[in-house]
C-alpha cells in the first residue's frame, strides 16, 4: 500500500480558508431564509405607507391598494416605481389635473396659478358633493370676496388646504375646512385691524387671527373685504405716504440695498450705459466717505466734457469709460484710503501715470487719496488716452 503524501503547509492553509468559507456561506443562507418573511413584511408596510400617501385614504384608493397588497405578496419582486406610477396617474384623474408627474407632485405637495385654481375648484367640488354640502358653498363664497377685496392676490395650493398670497408680501390668509366649521386664517391676523370683529378664533397668538364659520352662518360680504385689504397693508402693503403719515421712516428693501465689497466698492450688476455707472457713484459715499462720491461725479463729468458721445459701462464691479470702436480707455475701482483710476493704455501717456507694475503690462494708474485730485493732470491724460485704441473687450 502507497504512503499517503504529505501535503504542504501552503495547501493545508488553503484548503482550511475554503472549507471555513463554505461553512460561512452555508450559515449566511440559513440566516437570510429566516429574514425572508420579515423584509417581505417590511416590503408590505412601505407599499401600505405609499399607498395611503398617493391615494389620500379614499374609499377608491383602498380597493386598489388591497387588490395592490395580494399582487404584492404573490410576486414580491415587482416593482415598486411603476405601482407607484401608476398610483399617482389615478389619483391625478381623481382631482381632474392632467396625467404627468410634475401635476401629481403638485397635487400632494404645493402649486400656483391655473393648477392651483384647479386644486382649489376640486376641493369646493367635493365638499360641496356631501349629504349637507354647506362647506362647499361657504368655501366658494369666501374665496371669491378675498379674491375681489384685492385684484393682486394669487391662488395657491399648500399643506393640502387653499392658499391666497400676495406675490410681493406673501400669504395673506389659508381656507381650511373642519368637520364643523370652515375656518379662514390671517398670517399676520394679530396686526390687523378688526373694528366690525370678524376674528372669533386664535385670538390669544401673536401673528395669526381666523374666522371660523359655522353652518347657516354668514359674514358680512363688505367688512370681509376691508378686513382683506388691511390684512394685506400689515404684510407690508401700505403706502409709504401712509407710512410717513404714521410718523415710520421709509426703509430701503433689502433687495435695494447696494452691497459693498473689500474696500468699500459697491458691487453694481453689469450693464451698458449711463444708469449702472450713475448708481456705482452713487453707492461710493459706502462708510461715510463723502469725498469719494463727490470724486466719481467730477469725474464722470469731466470725461463726458473732454470725450463726447463717451461710452459707458459696469464690468467686474468697477466703471468703465471708452470710444466706440477703440475700446475702454480708463477704469475706477474704490478702495479704503483711496480711488484707483486705471488707465488701459497708460504707458503710452506723457507723462505716465505712476501707478504700475511689471505684471500690469501697458496698464497704468493713479490713486487718488481724500483732497489729492489734480483735475487738470487728469483731464490732460483723460484727452490723450480717448485717442489711443483701448482694451478691446
Amino acid at each position: 500500500m502507497p504512503a499517503k503524501k504529505k501535503r504542504p503547509p501552503q495547501e493545508k492553509k488553503r484548503l482550511s480558508l475554503e472549507r471555513d468559507r463554505r461553512n460561512d456561506t452555508s450559515r449566511n443562507d440559513k440566516a437570510s431564509r429566516k429574514l425572508l418573511p420579515r423584509r417581505r413584511a417590511e416590503k408590505s408596510r412601505k407599499f401600505r405607507r405609499i399607498s395611503r400617501q398617493v391615494l389620500g385614504g379614499d374609499a377608491e384608493g383602498a380597493k386598489i391598494g388591497a387588490v395592490r397588497r395580494e399582487v404584492w405578496k404573490k410576486e414580491p419582486g415587482v416593482a415598486l416605481g411603476a405601482h407607484v406610477k401608476e398610483l399617482k396617474t389615478r389619483r391625478a384623474s381623481m382631482v381632474g389635473v392632467k396625467r404627468d408627474q410634475d401635476a401629481v407632485m403638485c397635487t400632494r405637495e404645493r402649486a400656483t396659478g391655473n393648477l392651483a385654481s384647479r386644486l382649489i375648484d376640486a376641493r369646493i367640488r367635493e365638499l360641496g358633493a356631501e349629504e349637507e354640502g354647506w362647506r362647499g358653498s361657504t368655501l366658494a363664497r369666501m374665496r371669491a370676496l378675498v379674491l375681489d377685496a384685492d385684484p393682486e392676490l394669487i391662488e395657491e395650493w399648500k399643506w393640502k388646504v387653499p392658499v391666497w398670497s400676495h406675490p410681493r408680501y406673501g400669504i395673506i390668509c389659508t381656507g381650511e375646512t373642519y368637520k364643523k366649521v370652515v375656518k379662514l386664517t390671517f398670517a399676520k391676523g394679530a396686526k390687523v385691524p378688526d373694528p366690525k370683529g370678524l376674528f372669533n378664533s386664535s385670538l390669544t397668538g401673536n401673528t395669526r387671527r381666523a374666522i371660523d364659520i359655522r353652518k347657516g352662518e354668514k359674514v358680512d360680504a363688505a367688512a370681509f373685504k376691508a378686513l382683506v385689504k388691511a390684512a394685506v397693508a400689515a404684510s407690508g402693503g401700505a403706502k409709504p405716504d401712509e407710512k410717513k403719515a404714521k410718523g415710520k421712516s421709509a426703509r430701503t428693501p433689502k433687495s435695494e440695498r447696494v452691497v459693498l465689497l473689500s474696500g468699500g466698492n459697491p458691487q453694481i450688476a453689469k450693464g451698458d450705459g449711463d444708469a449702472p455707472v450713475q448708481a456705482y457713484i452713487a453707492a461710493m459715499s459706502g462708510g461715510g466717505d463723502g469725498w469719494k462720491r463727490d470724486f466719481g461725479r467730477r469725474l464722470d463729468a469731466m470725461i463726458e466734457r473732454v470725450v463726447p458721445g463717451v461710452r459707458k459701462a459696469v464690468k467686474w464691479n468697477s466703471p468703465f469709460y471708452g470710444v466706440k470702436g477703440q475700446g475702454w480707455f480708463l477704469s475706477t475701482h474704490v478702495l479704503t484710503r483711496y480711488v484707483k483710476v486705471t488707465f488701459f493704455q497708460g504707458r503710452s501717456l506723457k507723462p505716465v501715470p505712476p501707478g504700475g507694475t511689471e505684471k500690469s503690462k501697458e496698464a497704468r494708474w493713479v490713486d487718488v487719496c481724500e483732497g489729492e485730485f489734480d483735475e487738470a493732470q487728469m483731464e490732460k491724460w483723460v484727452k490723450q488716452a480717448a485717442k489711443i485704441p483701448g482694451w478691446m473687450i
